[in-house]
């Protein structure tokens, strides 16, 4: 229905046009549509970088690009053009032009090095922001790292019905009737090409959005992701609030988590901001579990073998541990010969028969290596205790330190000051360092030294997201291609610095400009693809920017940057010690608590951002290739881009300066290129001189001879590839899935 809508808009004829549409309202009102949406005419994507010539489709640069023509003769400057929609001819100037492609088409992406950011020379560790239409962008990461992307991080447009989104170069509004559709459909292809990505095994989704759209995306999530496990997160972002018409105030957004595979959200140690109303939060002190099971399955007759007496001095030693008794027989017929000796039995407190919580055998074991604990004795008999395996973990890997060892039951003294307890928290999610004024806007505000982005998320926001996921993925591989302002690269910086690690993020954004400015720039003569209009797009004057801002330490204007990371949050602490009532009156309690400011992330109060970070970025834009000369090998300067990222992206990317050499081999880079078949023998002897290289291209049209090459690699070589088939195979399969 949609695409008739979309083909309907280009009739020329007006009084056919309204009454073909008019046909259409009719049809449209028999039938609702709800998750089952409409399936958009395919996406355009207008190609600045591609001359326009005899043979390619193109569309006028003043209007939409769904409205396609194909270049049917050049003379001079001037094109003749067949409509492909109703079939008429048109003379237009080469200059009104642009060479569009449709989505599903094939492509043959080549990365075009725009800038590099090196704060880290020595470092291999390279981050790659890519301006790019964003789905040839998802086809090329496709072709580089099909099923090896540990997070993908996005936060798409919301579809508020404010021009915060364009569908075939028009900006979609509110008064668009397919507004949600074609919001869905463009989704809808990104996240199958994202699906592609993810680690199968272990990975996670993470998509946040507002109430405009949270239903529709989250139904086409489960659509998509049927087999993970989803949860949707509510966070607040805007504590003071913003005012909707006839309508509460909004505060807080949706996170999507979509986990593949064994992924879970690793446990932290959270402050106490994050708890709220968590049980069991014990303030990372030794948990002592009873040893009497309670709850069900909890009696004598449940577990037979779990009925035996423990022995216990009258001054509170341990004294061994009888046999487990016959259920037939009764407890009273065991006596003790001691008098000093009391006989402790799996009682509950109404005095019916229980059971412990594990065998005889099973408690002996615990009791010989320090884990069982013996309470006062009293009239009501000795408790005992014993530490679970989740704390005798923590025993064995030194989060809790042993002070000593008890002489009277041999169990561990334990040291908790320096533990600091690990969580998972709740669905709702309160934290004042996820504000996305202070710590979203005003912290890109001092990077511009002025307003210059929309919406911008908290950095410590996007942080925490991933943290919970990435915490133990030291080289975890992170996507983002709806990067906006850059915040997740700045995210992952912040990561990196807290461990030490070595997280790669990839970013992808568009270098659109707002409806405002492009009215501007078209009022003063200045088209999509001149260099001024490319220089204000948010690629160019707005991410990459921020990227080089934040790992340099210095504003665009290279000054340093003022303030702290770590986000300070309010506090209270007792005065000397003493501890009130949290119920007590306000009134009374200020007489024992002092108001104070604590980071919020301890290990990154003490980084300032003027120091910036080690760490460097390079910045690409994503152009097409001529599918002949790339077959005809002529191609292989404008490749190494490519192949630089597919063999990991370590070091600098390198250039080829000399295309005509039989092999080239980057050391620093781990990966090697044979250009020339008949060179192999020397090829590998280079090779076992440079144990570095892990990975390896091979140019030949032969699949024998690539497979016979390859046969002979060295053993450290991990990955091999056929130049040029295994590009152009790629994405011609891909384009037409």
């Amino acid at each position: 229905m949609s695409a008739l809508n979309d083909l309907v808009k280009q009739i020329a004829n007006p009084e056919l046009r309204n009454k073909i549409q008019d046909e259409i309202s009719k049809l449209v009102k028999q039938k609702k549509f709800g998750l089952v949406f409409e399936e958009h005419l395919p996406e355009t994507t207008v190609l600045y970088d591609i001359p326009v010539k005899a043979g390619a489709y193109v569309s006028l640069k003043s209007k939409s690009s769904s409205m396609l023509y194909k270049v049917l003769q050049i003379v001079e400057d001037k094109a003749k053009c067949a409509d492909t929609v109703e079939g008429g001819i048109h003379e237009f100037s080469v200059s009104e032009l642009v060479t569009t492609a449709k989505l599903g088409e094939p492509i043959y992406p080549y990365l075009k090095k725009i800038d590099e950011c090196c704060n880290a020379p020595d470092s291999p560790l390279w981050h790659t922001l890519i301006e790019a239409e964003n789905y040839h962008a998802l086809q090329l990461l496709v072709y580089l790292y099909s099923g090896k992307v540990d997070c993908i991080y996005i936060d798409p447009p919301y579809n508020t019905g404010a021009k915060d989104w364009k569908y075939n170069n028009d900006y979609v509004d509110s008064n668009d009737a397919y507004r949600h559709s074609k919001w869905l459909s463009m989704m809808k292809r990104r996240l199958e090409l994202a699906k592609k990505l993810l680690n199968p095994k272990d990975s996670v989704l993470i998509i946040t959005i507002d109430e405009k759209e949270y239903l529709h995306l989250g139904c086409l999530i489960e659509d998509l992701f049927a087999s993970a496990n989803i949860q949707m997160v509510s966070t607040c972002i805007n504590p003071k609030g913003s005012p909707r018409t006839n309508a509460f105030y909004r505060t807080d957004e949706y996170i999507y988590f979509i986990k593949i595979g064994d992924s879970a959200p690793v446990p932290l140690p959270l402050n106490n901001e994050w708890l709220g109303n968590i049980a069991n939060t014990n303030k990372g002190k030794p948990q002592w579990a009873t040893l009497l099971r309670g709850g069900t399955n909890s009696y004598r007759k449940d577990r037979p073998n779990m009925f035996y007496p423990i022995y216990v001095t009258k001054d509170g030693n341990y004294a061994g541990v009888g046999d487990p008794l016959p259920i037939d027989v009764q407890r009273q017929t065991v006596s003790q010969s001691n008098n000093n000796i009391i006989t402790v039995w799996p009682l509950h407190d109404d005095l019916t028969e229980g059971r412990w919580q594990v065998s005889k055998d099973t408690f002996v074991e615990l009791q010989k290596n320090h884990f069982v604990k013996l309470g006062k004795p009293s009239k009501k008999g000795v408790a005992i205790y014993y530490l679970k395996e989740g704390e005798r973990i923590k025993v064995k890997n030194g989060s809790y330190s042993i002070k000593e060892i008890d002489p009277k039951d041999n169990s561990y003294i334990l040291d908790n000051a320096d533990y600091k307890p690990l969580y998972v928290p709740s669905t709702q999610w309160q934290i004042r360092s996820h504000n996305a004024s202070s710590y979203g806007s005003s912290l890109l505000n001092a990077f511009f030294g002025k307003k210059i982005f929309s919406f911008p998320k908290s950095l410590y926001a996007v942080k925490d997201a991933l943290n919970f996921f990435v915490a133990n993925k030291p080289n975890a591989l992170i996507l983002d291609f709806f990067a906006g302002s850059g915040t997740t690269q700045h995210a992952v910086e912040l990561l990196n610095y807290e461990d030490n690690g070595h997280r790669r993020c990839i970013s992808v954004t568009n270098n659109e400009i707002s409806d405002d400015e492009s009215k501007i720039f078209k009022k003063n003569g200045v088209k999509q693809g001149d260099p001024e209009w490319e220089s204000h797009g948010i690629a160019r004057y707005v991410t990459w920017p921020r990227i080089c801002s934040s790992i340099k330490g210095v504003d665009v204007n290279r000054e340093p940057l003022k303030g702290e990371y770590g986000c300070d949050i309010d506090a209270y602490q007792e005065y000397e010690g003493e501890i009130i009532d949290p119920d007590t009156d306000k009134k009374i309690r200020k007489k024992f608590y002092q108001k104070i400011k604590q980071p919020a992330y301890p290990k990154l109060s003490a980084l300032k951002l003027s120091e910036g970070f080690k760490t460097n970025a390079v910045f690409f834009k994503l152009g097409f290739l001529d599918k002949n000369q790339v077959a005809l090998g002529q191609q292989l300067q404008q490749l190494t881009s490519i192949l630089w990222l597919k063999a990991g992206a370590i070091g600098n990317c390198p250039e080829i300066e000399n295309p005509n050499q039989d092999f080239i081999i980057f050391p620093k880079n781990k990966f090697a290129v044979l250009i020339k078949e008949k060179s192999f023998p020397e090829f590998i002897n280079e090779l076992n001189n440079t144990s570095e290289i892990t990975t390896v291209y091979i140019v030949t049209d032969s699949q024998s001879g690539y497979k016979e090459m390859i046969s002979h690699l060295p053993a450290f070589i991990t990955n091999s590839y056929q130049l040029y088939s295994d590009y152009l195979d790629n994405f011609r399969i891909i384009s037409g899935r």
